[in-house]
């Protein structure tokens, strides 16, 4: 894999938020980018564009993460496209919450199955077309570590798994030299957790920045761990939150 260009990279969700950001900081980097969407067609193109404007090539795959042979086929359209993979960012998730008694079976399915069960498929697909000096960036959260607030236990015990998968994972591939880390969002203003919306107030006062975030701050630490910067990074998590759990 090159330092600096000449890369190519797959993530998904990649559509908008903090994929979106994350896509194109990496072309901003010198990577070529494919993302995968589901159902934001539109949007997914706009980033295709920007990816294109920076002068790398861009590809939007459409594909469900919570649908497995929809995952590793993007893995493989992702390679045909772009002529080979040298860094995944499993950036897909959802959030689904409240009581744990009120929960349905199709909530708890579908938190697990986009937020454990994609990223393991994925990274599974996408390992043996990584060679050395590839890397995966798995999307945790800064609730992996401290629930902050009720309502959120099957979600933060699905993002709590991958630190256990991610550390797991470094230990498979290091010998490979493959990294893999994990990088821990806080509040970030994004369609999913927007700065001006109902639990915005709430989340703020537990911040010691006393702000949100921005998608762009993600972003660079995940292509900082994706650049010549994290060679030696790995098994690591890193928490983006604003001192939320300082």
């Amino acid at each position: 894999m090159a330092d600096s260009t000449d890369r190519r990279a797959l993530v998904t969700g990649g559509s908008r938020g903090i994929g979106a950001a994350i896509a194109l900081a990496l072309a901003q980097d010198g990577v070529d980018v494919a993302i995968t969407y589901e159902r934001s067609a539109d949007r997914a193109a706009e980033v295709v564009r920007g990816i294109e404007a920076l002068g790398r090539r861009g590809l939007a795959i459409a594909a469900d993460s919570a649908d497995p042979v929809a995952i590793r086929a993007s893995v493989e359209q992702a390679v045909r496209g772009l002529g080979g993979l040298d860094i995944l960012v499993n950036n897909a998730g959802i959030a689904r919450g409240g009581p744990l008694e009120t929960m349905s079976l199709e909530d708890i399915d579908a938190v697990l199955d986009v937020n454990i069960r994609s990223v393991v498929l994925a990274s599974q697909a996408a390992i043996p077309h990584l060679g050395k000096g590839g890397r995966i960036v798995n999307m945790g959260s800064c609730l992996a570590d401290r629930v902050t607030q009720p309502g959120l236990s099957v979600y933060s015990m699905s993002k709590s798994a991958l630190i256990a998968f991610t550390k797991g994972l470094a230990r498979d591939l290091g010998p490979r030299g493959i990294t893999v880390n994990i990088v821990h969002p806080g509040p970030t203003d994004t369609d999913m957790n927007p700065a001006d919306g109902p639990q915005a107030a709430a989340q703020r006062q537990l911040i010691a920045l006393g702000h949100y975030g921005s998608a762009d701050d993600i972003a660079r630490m995940v292509a900082f761990l994706a650049g010549p910067g994290g060679r030696h990074i790995t098994g690591a998590g890193f928490t983006v939150d604003g001192g939320l759990n300082a």
